[in-house]
């Protein structure tokens, strides 16, 4: 796929993954819809990213509520006639206790990290089912491929995703549509500090694991190379990766390695 002039959409662009996201598709001449709740860090992402004015739309809103998807899109189709490409990149993990962690928590985390991802890919299908392409870019996590201390409720989703979007995968690429998850090991943002805790606030802080993890930047490249080589499914990450393939292959061996990494 050559992204040059692609409509792209990218949640979660204020920070992260997102933002690194947002300087790689400009290297590429595309036009852009940045999301994410702060429209002003939106605004500094597409200034640092020498967007140019027609070229980009900030389009702010919160992934717990993507009740107006269908009015998101027609903002984007009203400005750039089309959406080729979704990158359903926003969410927030996890640091509670599966007994600590309130319903109301649970309920927001599946609202922000799978039914966000859900509603905007529904609500942006028909267009690309009209013009018979199109792809739909999940970014899921290790957390998808197995539980973790701490994360209940963020795996879960996580995994969630997985079953969905594979199924959507086989509904659609008969008609021009493709999807890719991709899921990110440890990569050094504020996901952790961001993350939620017991009390329904932010973590802030920053896990050991990720101060030294691979960098958005050389994440957001990766991404970009497995949409423009239409992958499936890619890790991204460091070694932490091979606990996907040791879970897989030597699920006895996975059970004693992760219980090592009990933060008790």
């Amino acid at each position: 796929m050559n992204l040059t002039g692609k409509i792209i959409w990218i949640t979660g662009a204020s920070s992260g993954i997102g933002e690194a996201l947002v300087h790689e598709c400009a290297k590429h001449q595309t036009k852009l819809i940045l999301s994410a709740r702060r429209e002003e860090e939106l605004k500094r992402v597409a200034k640092q990213a020498n967007l140019k004015e027609g070229d980009y739309l900030i389009l702010p809103f919160d992934l717990a509520d993507t009740s107006k998807a269908n009015e998101y899109v027609q903002q984007i189709i009203e400005k750039f006639g089309t959406i080729d490409i979704l990158i359903n990149n926003g969410g927030q993990s996890q640091r509670s206790e599966s007994i600590d962690t309130s319903s109301e928590t649970e309920r927001r985390l599946f609202e922000i990290n799978y039914f966000s991802a859900v509603n905007l890919s529904k609500a942006v299908l028909p267009f690309m089912l009209k013009n018979k392409i199109g792809k739909i870019v999940v970014i899921s996590s290790i957390a998808g491929k197995f539980g973790f201390y701490l994360r209940s409720s963020y795996s879960a989703a996580k995994h969630a995703l997985h079953g969905y979007f594979e199924s959507l995968r086989l509904e659609v690429e008969k008609k021009g549509i493709s999807v890719l998850l991709v899921c990110p090991g440890k990569i050094k943002t504020n996901v952790s500090v961001n993350a939620v805790s017991t009390n329904g606030k932010s973590h802030n802080h920053m896990d050991e694991s990720h101060q030294q993890a691979m960098s958005a930047k050389t994440c957001s490249q990766q991404i970009i190379q497995a949409i423009v080589n239409d992958k499936e499914e890619i890790l991204v990450g460091g070694k932490e990766l091979l606990a996907v393939k040791i879970k897989r292959f030597f699920p006895k061996l996975f059970g004693k390695i992760i219980r090592k990494q009990s933060p008790y």
